[in-house]
């Protein structure tokens, strides 16, 4: 007997998402619908935590935002994500780095991992 739900979330899986880690710089372009129109906005931040696997992966970025601490959870397979991209890779030695939310300024930040 095939396992229909597996299949099922097999096609909803996109190809094309690029490679991040926590720790990452990334930009997230996010379709809008507004009314008719639609529009991309983007979301740049560090990814500070991946869950999941398969169609139910996400992830969290969070920026600050005017002094204040913004965090947003995306779907990776998600139709609504146009693409991500990758702008610096952070050297981190944690899977989640919910320690980024008590930091301000300078110590906030992920050093760069070098090549």
């Amino acid at each position: 007997m095939p396992d229909y739900i597996k299949q099922l979330e097999e096609e909803q899986l996109k190809k094309e998402n690029s490679v991040f880690a926590p720790g990452d710089t990334v930009e997230i372009y996010q379709k809008i619908i507004e009314g008719t129109k639609e529009r991309v906005q983007i979301f740049k931040g560090i990814v500070i935590a991946k869950k999941h696997s398969g169609s139910k992966e996400t992830f969290t970025v969070r920026k600050v935002s005017k002094g204040v601490g913004v965090e947003k959870i995306f779907q990776l397979h998600s139709p609504n994500i146009a693409k991500i991209v990758v702008l610096k890779k952070g050297k981190t030695r944690r899977a989640k780095l919910y320690y980024l939310r008590n930091r301000v300024g300078k110590s906030s930040t992920v050093k760069e991992k070098r090549s």
